[in-house]
């Protein structure tokens, strides 16, 4: 095992330069099955969850937006249906699932409503964060949930999931949350308030590591193996989640959750571990969409276009003069203004063939152009980078 010295030295980040909890403006909170439920009796722990919706109910009352994955479902489920104190098979896990969600969604409502909060629930598999158009649409229900002040609670969908199109674990689950919600800060709360320099039930001499600037080979060495009984993964998952969130710009911290008000104590200066990212969530986001992807077509704009472009707008259909290539919704297309020249790239938001039909027309025409009510936009600009990094 490396030394506390070897580990540490590198680091070198002041913890005072470490943000606080209330500079944030999205965060996304993971909370695990073994901080929720009672895994001597398979009950949840209801004084606790009351303490964190406390939490989470000051945040939204000062602005900050908040969205929780919670586990917790199967082992809730397990205890409903008497289910036996071994590993369950697959099918016991997807019933115990669709039992013990409800009861998971109802405690969540209820402790939120209490502190005059809004819950709603979001179910989620590996293809909703994995493939494109189902990304978009899982990103489009969470905005809207946020803009009407409600709070998800999302879980992986068990009852459908198998181990082979599954997450597993919630640590990485909620990483991907904290990409797809565009959120700037992820806060795992774990049975251990950080990452070590050696696992600290079997080294008396481990160390905390306060922060970790990058996630490099020598941070990864020092993970542990599995948690407790109720969890799926350990300190293992936890970094593989750092990587997953600090790409996507957003910062994460493991701190405690075997105390109340477990956010109220991270910024009270609670012990911790900040993994920090380079960039922030927008700037990530739009360095992916300039340099990662493969555009799929081109949308040839008027001069309006592009001068609403360059104002901070989105691309309407009226500004769209000619649609080329065949793409779908979600893809990278090329924007070009009148003279040919490149004006940025973006995420388009339809189909190349209702794109077509649309273009040159206003927005309140989709609807009695294609059928159904369409996105106003046919470039969001939160998915839209202009040319020289605009």
């Amino acid at each position: 095992m490396n030394s506390p010295t070897a580990v540490t030295a590198p680091l070198g980040t002041p913890l005072s330069d470490v943000p606080k909890l209330s500079s944030f403006r999205r965060i996304v909170v993971k909370v695990g099955s073994a901080l929720l439920v009672d895994s001597a009796r398979g009950r949840l722990r209801h004084a606790w969850l009351a303490a964190l919706a406390e939490d989470i109910a000051q945040l939204h009352r000062e602005g900050r937006e908040v969205l929780v994955v919670s586990s917790g479902a199967i082992a809730l489920g397990r205890t409903i249906l008497k289910l036996p104190k071994r590993p369950l098979k697959l099918e016991e896990s997807q019933a115990a699932a669709a039992v013990g969600q409800i009861a998971l969604a109802r405690n969540w409502s209820e402790a939120l409503a209490h502190e005059g909060v809004t819950a709603g629930q979001v179910l989620i598999t590996l293809g909703d964060t994995e493939e494109r158009r189902r990304y978009l649409n899982a990103r489009s229900t969470l905005a809207k949930l946020l803009e009407l002040k409600v709070v998800p609670v999302i879980n992986e969908n068990d009852t459908v999931a198998t181990s082979e199109i599954r997450y597993g674990d919630n640590d990485r689950l909620a990483a991907r949350v904290a990409g797809m919600a565009s959120a700037d800060l992820l806060v795992l709360l774990s049975d251990i308030d950080g990452l070590y320099t050696a696992p600290p039930n079997d080294n008396p001499d481990a160390q905390l590591i306060p922060v970790v600037p990058r996630i490099t080979a020598e941070i990864e060495a020092v993970a542990g193996g599995a948690g407790t009984e109720l969890s799926r993964g350990g300190m293992k998952t936890k970094i593989e989640a750092g990587k997953i969130a600090t790409t996507a710009g957003a910062h994460m911290l493991i701190a405690s959750g075997k105390v109340k008000n477990p956010l109220r104590a991270v910024e009270a200066g609670a012990r911790c571990t900040w993994f920090l990212a380079p960039a922030n969530p927008v700037a990530s986001r739009k360095r992916w969409i300039a340099g990662s992807l493969e555009p799929r077509g081109v949308l040839h704009l008027d001069a309006g276009a592009v001068a609403a472009l360059r104002r901070g707008s989105s691309l309407l259909p009226a500004g769209v003069k000619r649609v080329e290539g065949v793409f779908e919704r979600g893809d990278a297309v090329i924007l070009r203004g009148p003279d040919g020249a490149e004006v940025g790239r973006g995420l388009v938001a339809y189909d190349h063939d209702y794109a077509e039909r649309i273009k040159g027309h206003s927005s309140d025409e989709i609807a009695t152009i294609t059928g159904f009510e369409g996105r106003a936009a046919m470039v969001h600009r939160d998915d839209l980078v202009l040319g020289g990094g605009g």
